[in-house]
């Protein structure tokens, strides 16, 4: 048995982020959401698991690819499942999580002529603003690379849709790295307020065509948001399996015992024939 693995070129990937206030459970309506159309890639914060939970997570046709689950406050933490015909790496970045200042995990996507790297955050309401902003400068500092593309998605519980103080400092920083938030619509509404505290950061020189917009699944008080990058040559493998004969000294040797084992009194006794070929051509 042969597996022939052929690639086919695509030319745009899709990234799904969330806060989905607890993924336990919300598996199978996930996915009846996003069909027919399967992001490559599922980002979610806040999800509420310890490891050993969310390695019982099954997510068909996917890998959970990083994760960080909290140490000692309950709930929060973020993970990366991957399309699992994609190549990726992890990155730690453990060492820079504090619970509720700043939940991180990320990981490489290595595509054909160049790799992207994504992260996902957490900011808890009550989190230290400080810490998060110091915390952040460093991870950036560290996968920031001139050859690749990095995108930021997560919730930072800094509204985008209003211009206050907290917004501003955030922004210098991911200036420095040439990331600009690309979401401009409300993530989350309550009462009679709409906010956009989640979003999706990338830099828009290395990363210009794409789109996003956002997903009402119901399975959180905050919607979906799905980025779209267009003009990416991503390949994907294709298996096709095939069966050949194998033929060589041994398996012919294998052959001509088997035969002896076989009896032939249907053919050698059969009416007045001596010749047995005109018996096959008979039948």
């Amino acid at each position: 048995m042969v597996k022939d693995n052929k690639t086919t070129g695509i030319n745009s990937i899709t990234i799904f982020h969330q806060n989905i206030c607890g993924l336990r459970e919300k598996t199978d309506k996930l996915k009846s959401s996003m069909y027919p159309n399967f992001p490559h890639i599922l980002c979610f914060s806040d999800h509420h698991l310890k490891h050993f939970e969310l390695d019982q997570i099954n997510f068909d046709g996917y890998n959970l690819g990083a994760t960080y689950c909290r140490q000692i406050v309950k709930r929060g933490g973020v993970c990366i499942f991957v399309c699992n015909n994609l190549n990726y790496t992890n990155i730690d970045l453990s060492a820079y999580c504090k619970d509720q200042d700043i939940e991180v995990c990320a990981l490489n996507l290595e595509l054909t002529f160049s790799n992207i790297r994504i992260m996902t955050v957490y900011r808890a309401p009550t989190g230290n603003f400080e810490v998060f902003l110091n915390r952040l400068d460093s991870i950036l500092k560290t996968l920031y690379k001139a050859d690749s593309k990095l995108i930021v998605c997560g919730d930072i519980n800094i509204d985008y849709l209003s211009d206050r103080e907290k917004k501003r400092q955030l922004d210098a920083v991911l200036l420095t790295y040439n990331l600009f938030a690309i979401e401009h619509f409300p993530t989350r509404s309550q009462y009679q307020s709409s906010t956009a505290i989640d979003n999706i950061f990338i830099d828009t020189y290395k990363i210009t065509n794409y789109t996003v917009f956002p997903l009402h699944n119901g399975l959180s008080d905050h919607d979906a948001q799905m980025l779209n990058i267009n003009d990416v040559n991503l390949q994907q493998q294709n298996h096709h399996i095939f069966t050949i004969r194998n033929i060589n000294k041994h398996s012919i040797e294998e052959f001509k015992t088997r035969l002896s084992y076989e009896s032939w009194d249907s053919i050698f006794d059969d009416n007045e024939y001596t010749d047995v070929d005109p018996l096959f051509i008979s039948q």
